[in-house]
C-alpha cells in the first residue's frame, strides 16, 4: 500500500510528535517531515512532494494565513489542515479562505485529528460542527461587533490588533512579525481608521476587551 505522506509544520516539539506518534500508526499514512519554520516549511514542501501538510498558525516566524497562501502558490494542490490553538470561531473562515482544507483546535485534536486528515485528504473540508453551525448563524443574523472585526479587518491588521490586545507594544510586534515598527504603525493606523477609533489608548482599550472577550 502506497501511504500518504504527511508534512506537519509546527514549532513546537511535544507537538509533532505527538502528531508524528498518531499518524504513523495508520497502515495507510506515514509523517515524511517536520519544519520549525515557513522558510524550512517551504523547502521541505518542494523537496518531500506531501500528500497533505498540518500546519500550526503560530509559527515564531511568520504569519500562519499568509504561509498558507505562500505555500499552495508551489504545491497548489497539496491540501493543508490548520491545527491551531486559536479559536475556530475566529480563525476557521479565515483559513478557508487563505485555501486551506480544514481547521481544528490542538484542544480538540486528540478526537478529529484522523477524521480532519482523511475527510481533507478526500479533498473535502473539515471544520467543526460548531463552526459550521456558527457560520449558517452568521448569514442570517445582523453582524456583531465579533463578527464584524473579522471582517473589516485583513489578516495582519487583526494579527496587530490581537498582539495589541495582549499587551505586545509596537516594538514588540515589530519583532514577532518580523515586520518594521514603520510598518506596524501603519497598520495600526488603518485599523483605527476602520474601526473608528480616535488615538493609540483607545485601541489599546478596544483591543484588550476584544480579547478578553474572545479567549480560548
Amino acid at each position: 500500500m502506497n501511504k500518504k505522506k504527511v508534512l506537519i509544520v509546527d514549532d513546537h516539539p511535544v507537538v509533532v510528535r505527538g502528531l508524528a506518534q498518531v499518524i504513523n500508526k495508520q497502515k495507510d499514512l506515514t509523517v515524511c517531515g517536520s519544519a520549525n519554520s515557513a522558510v524550512k516549511a517551504i523547502k521541505l514542501v518542494n523537496e518531500l512532494n506531501p500528500d497533505i501538510i498540518t500546519l500550526d498558525l503560530s509559527l515564531k516566524d511568520s504569519n500562519g494565513l499568509e504561509l498558507i497562501k505562500d505555500l499552495l502558490v508551489h504545491k497548489p494542490d497539496v491540501p493543508i489542515l490548520v491545527i491551531s490553538m486559536y479559536d475556530e470561531n475566529i480563525y476557521a473562515e479565515r483559513v478557508l479562505k487563505a485555501g486551506a482544507k480544514g481547521y481544528i483546535m490542538k484542544e480538540k485534536v486528540t478526537k478529529e485529528l484522523l477524521k480532519a486528515l482523511y475527510k481533507v485528504l478526500d479533498n473535502k473540508v473539515y471544520i467543526s460542527e460548531d463552526v459550521q453551525n456558527n457560520l449558517l448563524n452568521s448569514s442570517m443574523k445582523n453582524l456583531n461587533l465579533k463578527k464584524s472585526i473579522i471582517d473589516i479587518l485583513s489578516d495582519r491588521e487583526l494579527e496587530v490588533f490581537e498582539f495589541t490586545g495582549d499587551g505586545l507594544t509596537t516594538s514588540e510586534i515589530a519583532k514577532r512579525t518580523n515586520l518594521g515598527i514603520k510598518t506596524i504603525e501603519t497598520y495600526k493606523t488603518k485599523i483605527k481608521e476602520k474601526l473608528k477609533i480616535k488615538n493609540s489608548t483607545q485601541l489599546v482599550k478596544y483591543a484588550v476587551e476584544w480579547k478578553m472577550n474572545n479567549k480560548v
